[in-house]
């Protein structure tokens, strides 16, 4: 395809930047920052960026509002070689009213590596927002050693002034795409990132282009105006990609690349609601260690908290919801192949989600079950987020955001969407036996999400060696996406516990959802 000068390539050709200021002193960071004011538009002063102390650097790219199936449709070969070449977990958003598909909650998510329901940004009015105790993933560095070196360069002015990306961090530009236009902002943000990677030596850093969100408000995310915006970005992202490799230091150093985006858009322009379009979100990763070529569905937004640390060789932060992007869960329920719909009309035919074919060892029982209903949610089913979610919007499923790549579904609401025979629903999801010998008590962990409604019941319980259920849990309220850890006593002699989730007395009553089942 013709590579195609927006804009904001001829703005950039106009550019001109300082020459660095001397570095500061190893460990002392200065924690500057430039505004937008502080040089004429056309010019960035690019901040001194305190020495770093790791040959492990990590770069993190944020795009605003790039949807990733639109990313082959364009020219980026940038873009395309890090997919080939590393690790592309795409997910979907939560909605409302956990929060709405906008770009504060988006960069927060990827900032702080949890969801909105800690973070507490569930719009672009950062009200609620807790970044005192879920810092973003540069400032978490400076907080475990400020010795590390970390920079930030930003054309929304608000991951600055409120603090998404904080003043803690060593050297921050921050300019203001919606003041001055983000073509411009973004070729300035380019010119000042590469020079910084190219000069300097910082440890970390996130650079942030905005203009694929704007041509994607104005003109929507199927228009030939959004695949230049793409092209362009992804020119930025080469050159990034080239300073790095420029520099005198490179051979000795491991550099791990992410590219990253808030939210996606519908095809005719907009975001903010719970449209599957809207929800598209991916983590890009390459890197040592980063398997080549691979395709995740277990991944999630919150991943790019523990992709960075990773990249610097440093343990998971304790208490967020961020997983390595090359960790996958183990669960069982990934090998099971999925199937497309069978009664539900209003999710497309090439979408495969759903399954009764359990694990081995893993049992159904749906003796107690009515015949007839929906096929696709007659007893517990294995499903995904999009197909899930696709069955009936805006009913709280889109907010299973603990769950990761398939999880298991008792939807008794769908299930009655389909006449039936008489009685209501009831059904037990089985495990396969986990080893208990000779242990006092074992760790019973699982994620949940469960809506309730009228009658219905949700119950944990466990069975030690084939003899009579215990119950461990009891639902009677709502969990909305939680990670349960639950203690269980095993008898004395016990070799073998099974656990069951029974979801029953239920009618057209919500659902229950479960993932990740462990016993440790």
């Amino acid at each position: 395809m013709r590579r195609i000068v927006s804009a904001a390539l001829l703005v950039l050709a106009a550019v001109v930047v300082p020459a660095p200021a001397a570095s500061a002193d190893p460990g002392t960071p200065e924690n500057k920052v430039l505004n937008s004011s502080d040089a004429p538009l056309g010019a960035v002063a690019v901040p001194a960026v305190a020495d770093g102390i790791s040959s492990d650097k990590v770069l993190v790219i944020g795009m605003d509002g790039l949807r990733h199936d639109r990313i082959a449709a364009a020219d980026a070969p940038n873009l395309d070689t890090l997919i080939a070449t590393g690790t592309f977990g795409a997910s979907l958003l939560y909605t409302n009213p956990m929060a709405a598909t906008s770009s504060g909650p988006g960069w927060s998510t990827i900032a702080t590596g949890v969801w909105p329901d800690r973070h507490g940004v569930k719009d672009n009015s950062f009200s609620g927002k807790r970044y005192d105790l879920y810092p973003d993933f540069l400032t978490r560095l400076e907080n475990l050693n400020p010795a590390y070196s970390t920079f930030a360069a930003l054309d929304w002015k608000p991951l600055g002034d409120q603090g998404t990306f904080s003043s803690k961090i060593d050297s921050r530009v921050i300019l203001d795409g919606d003041a001055n236009g983000y073509p411009a902002e973004d070729a300035r943000i380019a010119t000042a990132a590469e020079t910084v990677l190219r000069q300097q030596n910082p440890d970390a850093a996130f650079v942030y282009f905005g203009n694929t969100d704007i041509v994607a408000h104005n003109s929507g995310a199927a228009s030939q105006a959004y695949l230049r915006a793409i092209a362009t970005q992804d020119a930025y992202v080469g050159r990034l990609l080239a300073a790095v490799k420029a520099r005198p230091s490179y051979p000795s150093e491991r550099w791990t690349i992410v590219v990253t985006t808030d939210h996606g858009h519908t095809d005719g322009g907009g975001h903010g609601g719970s449209a599957i379009e809207e929800r598209r979100t991916f983590v890009l990763a390459a890197g040592p260690g980063i398997t080549a070529g691979a395709r995740p569905l277990d991944t999630r937004l919150v991943d790019v908290t523990a992709t960075a640390f990773n990249a610097l060789g440093l343990g998971v932060p304790a208490g967020i919801d961020s997983r390595r992007i090359n960790q996958r869960t183990g669960d069982p329920f990934e090998n099971v192949p999925l199937s497309g719909r069978v009664d539900e009309t209003g999710i497309p035919a090439g979408v495969l989600g759903f399954s009764h074919t359990l694990p081995a060892s893993w049992t159904l029982d749906t003796s107690r079950m009515p015949s007839g209903g929906m096929q696709e949610w007659r007893g517990w089913s294995l499903t995904t987020d999009e197909f899930w979610s696709r069955a009936q919007r805006d009913q709280w499923r889109e907010l299973n955001v603990r769950s990761r790549g398939t999880f298991a579904v008792a939807d008794s609401d769908e299930w009655d969407d389909k006449s039936h025979g008489s009685g209501t629903y009831d059904s037990t999801l089985v495990t396969g036996g986990y080893p208990v010998a000779g242990k006092p008590s074992v760790r019973l962990g699982y994620t949940t999400h469960y809506r309730p409604e009228g009658a219905q019941k949700a119950q944990v319980l466990v069975s030690f060696d084939g003899g009579a259920d215990v119950l461990v849990k009891n639902y009677t309220a709502e969990t909305v996406s939680q990670v349960e850890s639950l203690m269980v006593g095993v008898p004395a002699g016990a070799s073998t516990m099974r656990v069951k989730f029974r979801y029953f007395d239920a009618a057209n009553n919500w659902y229950w959802a479960i993932d990740q089942v462990t016993v440790s």
